[in-house]
């Protein structure tokens, strides 16, 4: 009986599995299944730039516009000359290639078809850039790569395609309970509902008008104002059993009854305070070296807005996301399957007045240690 054999290298595979590894990774990604919307309209925590997916180039810049503050002119009084320029703050952000790839080993060793070994190795890669990509923005976002020993990138690592880490600014970090800094942290300085309330009041007072700082503009639900927390694990231990069962319960009710809770940006979460929607997730990122003795281990909860951070991808040549290649080695008895991508990402933020000032984002650092 005839079969149809799609050989190794044939471009319809290339093309059909490049498609599939895109759809795949998006949706195990945390943040690309939640939190990313498509161009700097988009309401969303992460902005995906989609400018260079079919352009020559290796990066993009995005401006922010700050709000108008003339007075207004009264009466008959004259309005030339007075109108008030535009201001722009820049920002830009640059994208590389990256590439990983499996070896299916040897016919022998194998003992299975083609067709097979290339579902095999999607949903392995798959998995691989969704936790890459995950990573890569829990590191941009938080501005250091901490010490959580489950990454891919080793501790020393400093960002891709010449995009720098940014470590928050002042203006936008908070510290668990009495804590002001890094060095007053202590052991008792964990997440809770008081330090939630603290970054909703300064989001939403922060900035704006006249000030020439930008707001921290919240995200849409349904129409309605939010922001969202991505807190760890042991955060969200600490902020349980620092609770009732009836406070976290009525945690848990607000979001359910939310309007918006069939959002993306409500799914999975752990429910609803003060209008920030709660998340927990173990690649939030830890630290060892906080309080005065450089010994109180922390971690860096995220509390986003809109434009926290910006992810741009460049098309590979296929005029997809992911490039999938396939080679045969030692004269035809091993099926190599490498997959590529071309991105970039990064924290938002602007230099005003020769101050570097994040945009879209708080961070939280509390004291958090593992409870078991």
């Amino acid at each position: 009986m005839s079969r149809t054999i799609v050989g190794a290298g044939d471009p319809k595979a290339v093309k059909r599995y490049s498609g599939y590894l895109a759809v795949d990774t998006k949706r195990q990604s945390y943040f690309g299944s939640r939190f990313m919307g498509v161009g700097e309209k988009a309401e969303t925590p992460i902005q995906m730039l989609p400018h260079l997916e079919n352009d020559a180039g290796d990066t993009i810049t995005y401006d922010l516009v700050m709000q108008l503050k003339m007075k207004p002119v009264r009466g008959d009084n004259t309005l030339r000359g007075k109108e008030e320029d535009l201001k722009f703050y820049t920002d830009s952000l640059l994208i590389d290639q990256l590439r990983g790839g499996v070896n299916s080993g040897g016919k022998m060793t194998r003992k299975r078809t083609i067709h097979n070994l290339r579902d095999i190795g999607r949903v392995r890669q798959s998995e691989w850039w969704a936790r890459l990509f995950d990573e890569t923005l829990f590191i941009y976002l938080s501005g250091a790569r901490g010490i959580n020993e489950d990454y891919i990138e080793d501790t020393d690592f400093a960002g891709y395609a010449g995009n720098p880490l940014q470590a928050p600014d002042s203006r936008h970090v908070l510290y668990g309970w009495d804590s002001t800094s890094k060095a007053t942290l202590d052991a008792t300085d964990k997440l809770s509902l008081e330090i939630i309330d603290r970054a909703v009041a300064i989001a939403r007072t922060i900035g704006g008008g006249t000030s020439g700082i930008p707001a921290l503009q919240p995200v849409k639900i349904d129409g309605e104002d939010h922001f969202v927390l991505v807190m760890h694990p042991w955060c969200e231990y600490d902020l349980r059993t620092a609770l009732n069962t009836g406070n976290w319960l009525d945690i848990q009710k607000s979001l359910a009854t939310s309007e918006g809770r069939n959002s993306p940006l409500c799914k999975g979460g752990l429910g609803m305070h003060n209008n920030v929607v709660l998340h927990s997730h173990n690649g939030v990122i830890r630290f060892s070296d906080y309080g005065a003795g450089s010994n109180v281990k922390a971690c860096r909860n995220l509390f986003m807005g809109r434009q926290a951070g910006v992810v741009a991808f460049g098309s590979p040549g296929t005029g997809l996301r992911f490039d999938w290649n396939e080679e045969t080695e030692d004269r035809g008895n091993q099926l190599v399957i490498t997959t590529g991508s071309i991105f970039g990402v990064k924290k938002c933020g602007f230099t005003i007045d020769g101050t570097r000032r994040d945009f879209g984002l708080l961070s939280l650092d509390v004291a958090a240690a593992d409870p078991n």
